[in-house]
């Protein structure tokens, strides 16, 4: 069958041309040469829709102090993206990695390779804020970069999606404000940021002009931005309004030269990033030997006070050095050079000027380097490393539990604390790090659900059994072993009896070490009772980390493995923002033996007269730095650069899907939440009710009451003094308060 086309009259129009031109052809033969095939289009995106891009620098020419750098922009598919030009917020810096030598006495010291820009700008004071404590204003010089839209010709764009810009500046001789030499042998960095009205790039790139070299050229990378993401989130780091995030951006402008006129401060990013993170902890010494607070304050446009005092690094012990510069596999090029003892800039940034009462010198590499004796002053990654001896031999420290059984309403069961080697730590070696935290093992039941409920018999410390407490507790020293008994301690077992319940001995337990310090070559178990001459506790002390033991309750039998809670955090969140510190009993994370959710101190605890909720989730939610929101209303340091209502921040994910998990509503009808009314008394909440509540508190002035007319409209209980009342709620809020649904509300 013949087959039918329709055409168009446009269709037909064409044809009919394009036949009458065959004919012609025909009858005349060829007049001239067959036109020549056009270029190919450039398939690409414009820059001002694109929703995701990239750019990436192909290389770099210097004629005649003249810096040309050739980069492409392309979007996350590889698309190449068009339209860039001079109007658009692009800037460009360029640095120099300078070997630097500084005069000590009458000796010059290396201080190795530091970044200086080429670009530098002389600031003077500006507009000053009320309170000047703690500021010293003086002239300063500051990085700067160079905006595109100041030159007609400096950016070319080729319209491919591949872009060429010259530099206005030329490095060729550069005398003012600050004089640098420019070296073809040396390592220059160029680098670009350009800021869109919904995303932000920087890219960089490091060569040696001598040989046009970008691989084997000498570098200095220190720290990942992945590690820093290790707390923060990578649109809370996205400074300087937004538009500077990458690190080697930060680096290239955050030079040795640059300081901040208005507090005096110097902005070096190794002495700047060491000042801010050691936070409230940061302190010197005056004249008399006082010991007085030394907050590192930048005073930004228009006068306003970025006091960094205020923050609280979350990192403990904070001498842990590893936090920030990760070794090993993927780590940067440099990620050894904190370890090199070159630089004085990290020491004066957490340690200040006056590190201690006894130093006088700013020159800390001088005495602290690894030259020197490790018996005496040590350089400083022995010295923070000694910190971390005692918690990382911690680490293998374990629990053994054996004679677990129940006699007439009284637990009892023998415990061993072993070392590394798997020996029992003796008692005087078990430590007490202070009269709230002893060395304590804690039973639980009803771990599968919210732990025991926080009422008499059954909150944590009638739970809790002191391995130094007589009372409960009978050491034998042959065995090293530890005897507890519940008979004292005022515990009261369920009603219903343990069988078929799944239990928990978890070990709160700290043992006795060396602290490190001068004259100390090795961190070793020390007795916790040993003291210098001076009557100076000689030790330190670091918690066990040891899983607790989990079983099924059948009389003696601890074979059987507990019922799993259900999953709703990620503990290698919390650690790898925390590290070996949280609080206190810091053996894992197991808040919620204590923290349960119907948990709450009284008014006459506090002193305050109010009551206040201590559940594990008010604790993450609500209190102790984890809201934001808290933190600006009561001053707090404001910078934004943690965004905890992003859920994912703590959470966990499922192993199979990957979707966040612990954050669904209606998984946990018969819990109910201890709270707080306005009146500053204890009320009940219902399940999930009380759950939104340990962050949207009805106490806070910003709470609506419409917000309250919502929660009562579906079901939910909050401000009842019944308990009962709470628990037999019946709540519709997961119909549309989906785990989908509230991601998306948290910024996720």
């Amino acid at each position: 069958m013949m087959k039918r086309f329709n055409f168009n009259t446009a269709t037909k129009a064409m044809l009919g041309a394009g036949l009458l031109s065959l004919l012609l052809a025909g009858c005349g033969g060829s007049d001239g040469k067959d036109g020549e095939d056009g270029k190919p289009g450039v398939v690409g995106v414009n820059i001002d829709s694109t929703s995701t891009l990239k750019a990436n620098f192909t290389d770099a020419t210097i004629d005649a102090g003249k810096v040309t750098v050739n980069f492409t922009l392309e979007n996350a598919n590889g698309v190449a993206v068009l339209g860039l030009n001079k109007n658009h917020d692009l800037r460009f810096s360029i640095a120099q990695l300078t070997p630097v030598k500084e005069k000590v006495g009458e000796s010059e010291a290396d201080r190795g390779l530091q970044w200086q820009s080429y670009i530098n700008d002389e600031k003077k004071p500006g507009k000053m804020p009320e309170d000047t404590s703690f500021l010293k204003p003086s002239t300063q010089f500051q990085a700067a970069v160079e905006a595109a839209n100041k030159c007609e010709t400096c950016l070319v764009d080729n319209g491919d999606g591949s872009y060429s810009y010259t530099y206005q500046a030329n490095i060729a001789n550069v005398t003012t404000p600050v004089a640098v030499t420019y070296n073809a042998d040396y390592t220059q960095r160029a680098a670009l940021e350009l800021e869109l009205p919904t995303l932000a790039i920087n890219a960089h790139l490091d060569w040696q002009p001598s040989t046009g070299k970008t691989e084997g050229i000498a570098s200095r990378n220190v720290v990942s931005i992945e590690t820093c993401y290790t707390c923060h989130q990578p649109e809370s780091l996205a400074l300087h309004g937004g538009r500077r995030i990458d690190i080697e951006n930060c680096a290239s402008c955050h030079t040795a030269t640059s300081g901040d006129p208005e507090s005096g401060n110097s902005i070096e990013f190794t002495y700047m990033i060491h000042a801010i993170h050691k936070g409230g902890e940061r302190h010197t010494y005056n004249e008399a030997g006082a010991e007085m607070p030394a907050p590192y304050k930048i005073i930004g446009y228009g006068g306003k006070v970025i006091d960094y005092s205020k923050v609280n690094f979350p990192q403990k012990p904070a001498a842990d050095c590893a936090a920030c510069h990760v070794e090993g596999t993927n780590a940067p090029a440099n990620a050894d050079l904190f370890k090199a003892d070159l630089s004085n800039q990290a020491c004066i940034g957490c340690h200040t000027e006056k590190p201690s009462a006894h130093h006088t010198k700013t020159d800390c590499v001088s005495c602290h380097n690894e030259t020197k004796p490790n018996a005496g002053t040590g350089s400083a990654a022995k010295r923070h490393g000694d910190v971390m001896k005692s918690f990382n031999a911690s680490q293998n420290y374990s629990a053994k539990f054996s004679s677990i059984k129940v006699t007439g309403n009284v637990l009892t069961f023998d415990v061993q604390i072993l070392d590394d080697k798997g020996q029992p730590v003796a008692q005087e070696f078990i430590a007490t790090p202070s009269k709230y935290t002893p060395s304590s093992i804690y039973f639980s039941w009803d771990i599968n659900k919210d732990y025991p409920a926080y009422k008499t018999g059954s909150k944590y410390s009638n739970r809790g059994f002191a391995l130094n407490n007589p009372d409960v507790s009978t050491y034998d020293a042959t065995t090293k072993t530890f005897s507890i008994n519940s008979s004292k301690a005022g515990l009261i077992l369920p009603t219903e009896g343990l069988m078929g319940k799944s239990v928990e001995l978890f070990a709160g337990v700290a043992t006795c070490f060396t602290k490190g310090g001068y004259n100390i070559a090795e961190i070793v178990p020390l007795a916790c009772d040993e003291t210098d001459d001076k009557g100076d506790s000689l030790v330190t002390s670091a918690y066990i980390q040891h899983e607790p033991l989990r079983f099924t309750w059948n009389d003696t039998d601890t074979s059987k493995a507990a019922t799993a809670r259900r999953p709703i955090i990620d503990t290698a969140k919390c650690t790898g923002c925390h590290n070996k510190e949280i609080a206190h009993y810091d053996n894992g994370v197991n808040c919620q033996a204590c923290h349960t959710p119907d948990k709450g101190l009284s008014e006459t605890y506090w002193g305050s007269g109010k009551f206040v909720p201590t559940s594990f989730a008010y604790k993450a939610h609500k209190a102790d730095g984890h809201y934001l929101k808290e933190g600006v209303k009561t001053g707090g340091v404001q910078s934004g650069t943690v965004l905890k209502s992003d859920c994912a921040t703590c959470h966990a994910k499922d192993s199979k899907t990957s979707e966040l998990v612990g954050i669904a509503l209606g998984r946990s009808v018969d819990r109910v939440w201890q709270d707080v009314n306005a009146a500053g008394e204890a009320v009940w909440a219902s399940s999930d009710t009380g759950a939104c509540l340990t962050c949207h508190r009805p106490t806070d002035a910003w709470f609506k009451e419409s917000t309250r007319a919502h929660i009562e409209t579906n079901g939910g209980v909050l401000d009842t003094e019944d308990k009962d009342t709470a628990l037999n709620a019946s709540e519709s809020c997961a119909t549309c308060h989906t785990p989908a649904q509230l991601m998306e509300a948290h910024g996720n």
